[in-house]
């Protein structure tokens, strides 16, 4: 193809993305309803909690700070479900874009890399939301008893949207060590001598990541990570095996 043809494709699948995500944003604006009770859940959890814990209390609430949030707010959860339930669209139309200057075999890993990425990112997902109310009942636990905690919307949003972010790609460690091992930059040997300071630095960046920063995300943070990095080393140490079975195969030859 030439370059006035690449940019033709280009234009003509970012055009197909974009509408998906248009028409995706309205369905999200339809259903904002069910979209906004999915998100605040969690809130409204961790708030149940927390009032019968300490036995009642000032009850804290989300709010919005002006006459035009509600509205603007609408439409950024709008557009937020609308680029989720496009993504397999522009996701789609992205690789068909990449897809014709790969080796066959390029191929097939980008696809073993998007078959395992997704539900690992998913299950951080799972794991972010299932964490959140506890979060936020020992947070908001903090406020003083003479003060009443307002919470606008969009900081919410931003808090939740962030905490999953954070969660679902720390899941793609074990993907990342595999994948580093499989081109040789990491050998089995290296992740088992330096173990420890990964574990370490696997709480380190739990502790800095979590936005909430209680010790309650960082563990189910930290945790299912190191868990998942045993599984890495362990998928490493085979394939390392394997090929030294295969070089050794072809010395004898």
């Amino acid at each position: 193809m030439t370059l006035r043809e690449h940019i033709a494709e280009l234009r003509n699948r970012l055009l197909i993305s974009v509408l998906a995500i248009v028409v995706l944003t309205v369905v999200g604006y339809v259903f904002y309803d069910q979209a906004l009770d999915f998100l605040v859940k969690p809130f409204n959890t961790g708030v149940r909690q927390l009032l019968a814990d300490s036995n009642g209390g000032k009850v804290p609430e989300l709010t919005f700070n002006n006459v035009t949030s509600p509205f603007t707010f609408q439409i950024k959860i709008s557009l937020v479900f609308g680029l989720i339930l496009a993504a397999p669209i522009w996701l789609y139309e992205l690789w068909a874009f990449i897809a014709p200057g790969l080796h066959r075999s390029e191929r097939r890993w980008a696809f073993l890399f998007a078959g395992i990425a997704t539900p690992l990112f998913v299950a951080g997902l799972a794991v972010a939301y299932w964490t959140l109310p506890k979060g936020i009942e020992i947070l908001i636990g903090f406020t003083p008893d003479f003060a009443q905690n307002l919470i606008t919307l969009p900081e919410y949003l931003d808090f939740v949207l962030r905490t999953m972010l954070v969660f679902g790609i720390a899941f793609l460690l074990p993907l990342v060590v595999v994948l580093l091992n499989i081109v040789g930059v990491v050998p089995a040997k290296a992740l088992a001598k330096f173990r420890p300071y990964i574990i370490l630095a696997i709480f380190i960046f739990g502790a800095v990541a979590t936005p909430s920063g209680d010790p309650f995300s960082l563990m189910f943070l930290a945790v299912p990570m190191c868990a998942l990095f045993f599984g890495a080393e362990i998928i490493a140490r085979v394939l390392d095996k394997r090929k030294a079975r295969k070089a050794e195969a072809l010395l004898a030859d």
